[in-house]
């Protein structure tokens, strides 16, 4: 009974508090899993040799189990390229839990990209993002000191007064990458208006800008660069956002149906240290990929929050190239 209410308590300080600072966005160890999460101008990025193609792409972060109350995250997003609109469509819908489901964040975002040939093997896409936010916290969840029953427990009812339970926003992101099919390299904005997310309508309360920078090449495998056997593909995200930034340093490589990798996280600011080393295994199979990848913490709270897991699935096919003449361009598997 004591331990719920101090972690009851603790949350709630932290709601209070999280009326004067600004919060930050969730991450994904898998964000070349995650192509419109990372940057809307990858809407519509997907390759099909026969024409423009769309994909389907599931991901399922849990942030440190260990603790008593984990945060978890999901992401469903479509999207395709349709030529006769010059570029790609994309929606995505996000959700994250925080706690045991006291605070709750759940998004819907469209998405259209531009595509612009530059040659016949240097491509360009443009990409904007509109979002409505909706953060909740759920009070019934909470615990106080006068709800407590000598004898019975957390059974009355309490006299907090509290301010309203959940605020919705818009918000608005844009990216631009360039790639041929064996290069790509591109940034974001996230939050360009920085809306106020605070519960307490707290001036304060914004949602800081996230810039995104990510790079990464493909290197064919195997003594056929036409027809590989396998690729191996170092890449690089760097995330700033207020006073934080990371950067993802690592690779992936598939060979036949079987893809691994290995990744290292270094954060900066007022607390940077070295943060997790994340191990990827997975498959793919046709227009199906799956990826499992364990995050082993490396910084001083190794001992209160050792791991944390992420799952990712994609799903893509061929779709008509339509009225347009539409020349696909090979794109490296982001």
């Amino acid at each position: 009974m004591m331990r719920t209410y101090t972690r009851s308590a603790f949350f709630m300080v932290g709601m209070l508090v999280a009326g004067s600072l600004k919060a930050q966005d969730p991450e994904l160890s898998q964000f070349y899993a995650a192509p419109m999460y990372t940057n809307p101008a990858m809407a519509g990025s997907a390759f099909c040799q026969a024409g423009a193609a769309g994909r389907v792409a599931l991901n399922y972060r849990n942030q440190w189990p260990s603790l008593p109350g984990t945060f978890r995250s999901f992401s469903a997003s479509w999207d395709q390229h349709i030529p006769d609109l010059g570029g790609g469509l994309g929606i995505m819908a996000f959700r994250d839990v925080a706690g045991t489901g006291l605070l709750t964040t759940t998004s819907f975002s469209g998405i259209y990209s531009y595509m612009l040939a530059v040659n016949k093997k240097l491509y360009m896409r443009f990409g904007l993002q509109a979002t409505f936010t909706d953060k909740r916290i759920d009070v019934t969840k909470l615990r106080f000191s006068d709800q407590i029953d000598p004898t019975q427990g957390f059974v009355r009812n309490t006299n907090e007064q509290f301010p309203t339970t959940s605020v919705g926003f818009p918000n608005f992101a844009a990216g631009w990458m360039m790639y041929t099919s064996k290069f790509y390299l591109g940034v974001a904005a996230h939050n360009i208006v920085e809306p106020n997310q605070s519960f307490f309508k707290n001036p304060d309360g914004k949602l800081p800008r996230r810039y995104t920078f990510h790079s990464g090449a493909m290197i064919p495998l195997g003594p056929s660069r036409r027809e590989p056997n396998g690729f191996f593909s170092p890449n690089v995200l760097f995330m700033m956002q207020q006073n934080f930034s990371q950067m993802n340093l690592g690779f992936y490589m598939t060979r036949g149906p079987l893809v691994s990798g290995l990744w290292f996280r270094q954060t900066f600011g007022n607390y940077g240290t070295s943060d997790a080393i994340m191990a990827l295994i997975g498959f793919r199979k046709d227009r199906f990929k799956f990826g499992y990848s364990f995050d082993i913490t490396v910084s001083d709270g190794n001992s209160a929050i050792p791991y944390s897991h992420e799952v990712s699935a994609i799903i893509e096919w061929c779709v008509p190239p339509g009225r347009r003449p539409f020349r696909p361009l090979r794109c490296p598997e982001f």
